[in-house]
């Protein structure tokens, strides 16, 4: 199958490829927040009468994830590890999700942030982990198309076609994985893998972006050319560049401490960093199947395949290496939709697939010129990675459309895990910024 070259920026983080070959609508997401609304669809601790933990849904418009967690830990006087979740979130969105705070139920009413709304608070015994959901439904408004309102149905159709006779659509890690407004998260990541530190502090500090504003870029400058003193650039960091004024304070207390300053950062913020690497790699490796025309519904000899569990999410813990002997019924079991090719996520612990897919994953992983002992990370706990492996394919379910004037609407849901903003590149073929 010919896949689509993608000649937009997401071919910098690796995404190469669409799936469908149709032209896509263009146009923009999130004009406005109320644009891109997510519901997790969440996995509930019980409830547990007078227990440690209050569990709400948590209803937030245009709120970074890390920076609510820490005004939300501040207002309520706890640490910020006692504010939990189990998936960031978009920030330019209405967002609902499960959230445990270790603290009275009671204490929730004390909170006075803007556009923010706590529901359904109970207590339980345990908190929220990372992880701890099944998976996301979205109702996402696509403005300003390039092509007219008449003729965005029958490409819609043509694209959810070809979704479905795959079984899916390229499960690439999307845009929001890397920054969106300054895809350098891997780039600060591959440092810290390869043991510059310093040179990731000076990524995530300094590395400009066309995208953001102007005094973001000029504060970017400054940083820069200001020698490590700085000292000299705090003050005039806009508030928006909080992550980067913790480094800068650190930096300033402790000078040269860079493994301290990172340590500063988010328990989730440091994990990030490593896995943008990992996933930049994994984007690299599906574009390379898919320029192969390898295919990405019919497995292969050599090919890992990840069952479904009993709740239909996928089983890492049982892969099924296909061979001469299993290849029928390995086959018979992903198009059915009750198992899915998957690819590494290079980590210490990393298995390889055998025959060409395992061909391709060595291949990347030498030219990139690393060995699974770099993500033992000397002083950065969490910036560590055991690797795991990824789906190639993300199921669409319940998808429908609707026209407007001066756009469309769609809805649909995905599992946990996967970016809605992948699906929609699909049906948009836009610039990247647009998403």
């Amino acid at each position: 199958m010919r896949y689509r070259d993608c000649r937009t920026a997401e071919a910098d983080v690796g995404m190469l490829y669409y799936l469908s070959t149709t032209d896509g609508t263009g146009g923009r997401l999130k004009t406005l927040p109320e644009d891109f609304v997510v519901r997790e669809i969440s996995d509930r601790p019980p409830e547990k009468k007078d227990g440690r933990f209050t569990i709400a849904d948590v209803t937030s418009t245009n709120w970074e994830t890390n920076r609510l967690v820490r005004l939300l830990a501040r207002t309520l006087n706890i640490s910020r590890e006692k504010v939990c979740f189990a998936g960031t979130k978009d920030k330019r969105a209405v967002t609902t999700q499960l959230m445990s705070f270790e603290c009275p139920p009671d204490r929730l009413s004390t909170v006075e942030l803007k556009d923010l709304r706590f529901e359904n608070a109970y207590t339980a015994g345990r908190s929220i982990k990372i992880g701890d959901l099944i998976g996301n439904e979205f109702d996402i408004r696509v403005k300003e198309p390039d092509i007219p309102i008449d003729k965005v149905g029958k490409s819609l159709d043509q694209i959810i076609s070809v979704i479905k006779e795959t079984g899916g659509f390229p499960n690439y890690f999307g845009v929001q994985r890397f920054g969106t407004s300054r895809p350098i998260t891997h780039k600060v990541g591959e440092m810290i893998v390869r043991g510059d530190i310093r040179k990731a502090v000076e990524i995530y500090l300094s590395a400009p972006s066309e995208f953001e504003g102007e005094d973001v870029m000029k504060a970017r400058s400054m940083l820069a050319e200001c020698n490590e003193d700085y000292s000299s650039v705090i003050q005039d960091m806009p508030k928006t560049m909080g992550f980067e004024k913790t480094l800068a304070e650190h930096l300033i207390r402790k000078p040269g401490d860079y493994i301290g300053a990172i340590n500063e950062m988010p328990t989730n913020l440091q994990m990030m960093f490593t896995h943008a690497y990992q996933s930049y790699l994994f984007n690299l490796m599906l574009s390379e199947r898919m320029r192969r025309e390898i295919p990405l519904n019919r497995p292969i000899e050599g090919d890992i395949v990840i069952p479904l569990n009993s709740d239909r999410i996928p089983a890492h813990e049982n892969p099924i290496v296909t061979t001469t002997r299993n290849i029928d019924l390995v086959t018979k079991q992903v198009s059915t939709g009750k198992a899915f090719i998957s690819i590494t996520l290079y980590g210490v612990d990393s298995v390889f697939a055998e025959g060409e897919m395992g061909e391709i994953e060595r291949s990347i992983i030498q030219s990139e010129k690393l060995e699974e002992k770099d993500f033992i990370v000397p002083g950065l706990t969490h910036c560590s990675s055991k690797g795991s492996r990824r789906e190639i394919l993300c199921p669409l379910n319940d998808v429908s459309y609707n026209l407007h004037d001066d756009g469309y609407s769609m809805a649909f849901s995905l599992p946990k895990g996967n970016y809605a903003t992948c699906l929609m590149r699909e049906f948009m073929k836009s610039d990247m910024n647009r998403y």
